[in-house]
């Protein structure tokens, strides 16, 4: 019975850390660029675009496609980044555990 007690404190324990690690991924930032800087993106670490900056060389008509195809490759840039922050995150909360590799946590 003792055991179960246990368990159950460091499930509490374990439930605790993991709300108050999904609260610091959503206010951590990652930027994106693309086109050497010409376009940059900011977004949150649950993905929400907080910011977007184009380089006014960028703003002609015959290069719409070019910066849609920037505004695309800057947030997936921005995304990959906050990804592997979050990674970084979740690797040191679950150190220990018997997670399988590629094993994405709920958030």
């Amino acid at each position: 019975m003792r055991d179960i007690m246990g368990m159950m404190g460091k499930v509490k324990e374990m439930q605790a850390k993991m709300e108050q690690m999904q609260a610091e991924i959503a206010e951590l930032t990652a930027e994106g660029k693309a086109g050497g800087g010409l376009v940059a993106v900011v977004i949150s670490g649950k993905g929400e675009l907080k910011s977007l900056k184009i380089d006014p060389s960028l703003l002609k008509e015959d290069e719409v496609e070019i910066l849609e195809d920037l505004i695309v490759a800057a947030h997936k840039d921005a995304k990959d980044k906050a990804e592997a922050l979050a990674a970084e995150k979740t690797k040191a909360l679950t150190a220990g555990l018997p997670i399988p590799p590629g094993f994405k946590l709920p958030f």
